[in-house]
């Protein structure tokens, strides 16, 4: 089974322009995210839920620094060689899985309301997000050490393929989709049910448009649409017994909408007010600080 696909010229400075656009957004955007959340604008907005958000922006930023890096240099340079073609591969699915576990905690909090902030359910949820990256670091690492990763022209980095058993691809898959990513999908698919129907507590619902985690809908709606293409290609693989592929084009789009998420969600949080003068206010405080006006501290008389 072929996977090899030789882009046009033109068709690739096209992605390679493409991929470094993504590239410096989402490391620009998540290390600024970092910096507001973390070190100068603690307290200039309101965000009780701030470990999905924590754990979200690391997955968008090591996504950003390592899986669409290596993307960019594998077009450029025509391909990624081993060990980092496995790494790759097992940080990839590491950081979907933790996207998708993260925004499922978000959802859940958000629901809970603070008292999800503090305590007993707090551990619980911290051991909930853990376990995203986990069984993502886990389920990456299988294709690894049975060595069926190989480097995908159409994808612009290392995946898994099979050659000669149906039967271990269709139990991988599943057991991958359904822990990693049917069952945080169901969770806030439930979650975003219940919260639509008002069932957070009144003293909560109070506080949702002040709160960072008001951002939650888009995030959800943001993960949907640019991780469809890659659920559709593995759909498209678990339903060919030949254990073909997925068309070339939609492995691409695949790759470039998944990196766009990674972009995209640093500008969704600068949609909350609150966030986006946290932003504007440190900016304004670099500037001031790097250029000084002159102050008149004495007059002299002739």
């Amino acid at each position: 089974m072929s996977i090899e696909h030789v882009w046009p010229e033109g068709e690739k400075w096209l992605l390679v322009s493409v991929l470094a656009l993504e590239m410096v957004m989402g490391i620009i955007g998540n290390s600024r995210v970092i910096v507001l959340s973390c070190v100068q604008c603690r307290g200039q907005f309101c965000c009780h839920h701030w470990l999905p958000f924590v754990s979200l922006t690391l997955s968008d930023l090591g996504c950003s620094l390592l899986i669409i890096s290596g993307s960019l240099l594998a077009m450029l340079t025509g391909g990624q060689r081993s060990p980092w073609c496995e790494v790759v591969s097992l940080l990839k699915f590491a950081f979907i899985s933790s996207s998708i576990g993260s925004i499922a905690i978000l959802c859940v909090q958000r629901l809970i309301g603070r008292t999800s902030t503090r305590g007993a359910l707090f551990l619980f949820l911290l051991t909930g997000c853990l376990a995203a990256w986990v069984t993502g670091v886990v389920f990456g690492s299988v294709p690894v050490i049975y060595a069926w990763i190989r480097y995908d022209s159409a994808e612009m980095l290392c995946a898994v393929f099979w050659e000669t058993n149906y039967s271990d691809m269709m139990v991988y898959i599943l057991c991958a989709f359904s822990i990693c990513i049917f069952l945080p999908f169901l969770l806030i698919l439930v979650c975003s049910l219940l919260s639509a129907a008002g069932c957070c507590s009144a003293s909560d619902s109070d506080d949702e448009d002040t709160d960072l985690s008001a951002v939650s809908p888009l995030l959800v709606a943001c993960y949907v649409l640019c991780y469809s293409p890659f659920v559709m290609s593995e759909l498209i693989l678990l339903g060919r017994q030949d254990l073909s592929p997925a068309p070339t084009w939609l492995r691409t789009v695949s790759s470039v909408m998944s990196y766009l998420d990674c972009a995209l969600n640093p500008l969704i949080y600068c949609s909350h007010q609150d966030f986006r003068e946290a932003g504007l206010a440190l900016l304004w405080t670099s500037r001031k600080l790097s250029a000084q006006d002159p102050v008149l501290t004495a007059v002299t008389k002739p």
